[in-house]
């Protein structure tokens, strides 16, 4: 999926107009690249348009542990959305991933993270 079109099905599924949905996807990938470990970080680069590989940032060795509260804090933080804006708006990045990636490179990636995130999408 291009970049585009991943930024537009995102903001079709949030209900948050396209410039939005392109902040929100990029600060939900920043929090997945600091949640995820580096050798997940380096296979979900590998699926993502190029655009949006910088989004995951330095991958670590070492993953934050951090909860799902607080990935949506984050989230939030960044972006200036409200909690409710930011969860339905992850739902829509994490859903829109699942359909790019496929279910086996999806739960390989979401393998690492609480339930609530496999949930969600």
């Amino acid at each position: 999926m291009e970049t585009r079109e991943f930024f537009r099905t995102v903001a079709e599924r949030s209900a948050l107009s396209r410039e939005e949905a392109a902040d929100l996807t990029r600060a939900t990938l920043q929090a997945l690249g600091e949640r995820l470990s580096a050798t997940e970080v380096h296979h979900l680069a590998l699926q993502l348009p190029d655009e949006l590989t910088d989004s995951l940032g330095t991958p670590k060795e070492a993953a934050d542990n951090f909860g799902f509260d607080e990935f949506i804090r984050r989230v939030s933080e960044h972006t200036g959305l409200t909690v409710r804006d930011t969860t339905e708006g992850v739902r829509a990045v994490l859903t829109t991933l699942h359909e790019s990636l496929g279910d086996e490179q999806f739960n390989h990636v979401t393998a690492q993270l609480p339930s609530e995130f496999r949930a969600m999408a």
